[in-house]
């Protein structure tokens, strides 16, 4: 049984770790405390932030809300930047500038994601202001997002939102390591909106993926992921939470054998290579990093986020606070 599945719910680990959780507690809001009555610095830029994070260890459903976060941003006329921590990212000099085209082994696997998804510029690296600094100096952004960045307290934030995933809620409600958690649940009552994949609670919004179509890796028309219901194909994901993508092609009628894998797994051609030729399907984040090996039977699953319209007038509404340029 995996750590993550363990701190689903009290147990005998939980309760052997909670002298570090009280540690690792207090650690965390010592942190957040010297950002607020110094004497950490916070970095404030002269265009809107907003952050998008969680306090839970592993996947929710942040990167769909980002890019769609993004696409949003620029219908309304602004002019967005993403920056992101470019996780596992292997390149020497930060920040570094991000395209659909990068290679995710050097500025991760995520950063290229949001790249392709969002048709926006995307910059990343373990100084977030530094990347913010360089938006605003090469691309005339005038709103960034931070994508993962709820903790990052050094990055000034005028928005902050926060992804719950609906299944798996806040675990057993412990900070690390006994539990999933980064920071205290009451930190929720301090954010501005937040989005829980699945069904949401009192003070909530919902959020669903939905229009899940089916790609060839190489290149080709892409299909609703419907037309596949009842053939056999092998599933494959390296995210948070990898479950959530198996049953979502259960649920949509598919037989399948799963591969999990770590998140942000680099994965290798001898790893996708099984007995079959069964259709491989993957999530979109695997995607990125399998492409350049892709063969004929390998496919990506792509999905758009869709928030409630009770989120999306509560976002707008806070962006009229904010004049453009």
């Amino acid at each position: 049984m995996g750590l993550e599945t363990r701190w689903d719910n009290w147990n005998v680990l939980a309760v052997l770790l909670l002298p570090l959780a009280g540690l690792f507690r207090l650690l965390a809001t010592l942190r957040r405390l010297c950002y607020r009555y110094g004497p950490c610095r916070v970095h404030r830029f002269p265009v809107p932030v907003i952050v998008v994070g969680n306090i839970t260890v592993g996947g929710t459903g942040k990167t769909p809300l980002v890019i769609w976060l993004a696409r949003h941003l620029r219908e309304q006329g602004w002019k967005p930047g993403i920056v992101s921590r470019g996780y596992r990212g292997k390149a020497s000099n930060w920040p570094q500038q991000v395209r659909p085209d990068s290679d995710p082994v050097m500025v991760g696997d995520e950063a290229v994601l949001l790249a392709a998804g969002s048709g926006c510029p995307v910059c990343v690296g373990p100084d977030r202001p530094a990347a913010v600094q360089q938006l605003l100096a090469f691309e005339g952004c005038d709103i960034v997002i931070s994508d993962d960045g709820l903790q990052h307290y050094a990055l000034g934030r005028d928005i902050e939102i926060v992804v719950v995933d609906g299944t798996r809620r806040l675990g057993n409600g412990l900070p690390l390591p006994a539990g999933p958690l980064r920071e205290p649940a009451s930190r929720l009552n301090n954010v501005d909106l937040v989005v829980v994949q699945g069904s949401a609670r009192d003070g909530e919004f919902d959020m669903q993926l939905v229009d899940s179509r089916v790609q060839p890796l190489r290149g080709g028309d892409a299909r609703p992921l419907a037309d596949w219901a009842g053939r056999e194909v092998h599933a494959v994901a390296g995210i948070g939470h990898p479950q959530r993508f198996f049953d979502a092609l259960t649920a949509a009628g598919l037989q399948i054998t799963a591969h999990a894998f770590p998140d942000h797994h680099g994965f290798k051609p001898d790893e996708l290579a099984f007995a079959d030729d069964r259709p491989l399907l993957m999530t979109a984040k695997d995607a990125v990093k399998c492409r350049r090996f892709a063969r004929d039977h390998h496919y990506v699953v792509t999905v758009q986020a869709r928030p409630a319209q009770g989120f999306i007038d509560a976002l707008d509404h806070k962006l009229k606070e904010f004049p453009r340029g």
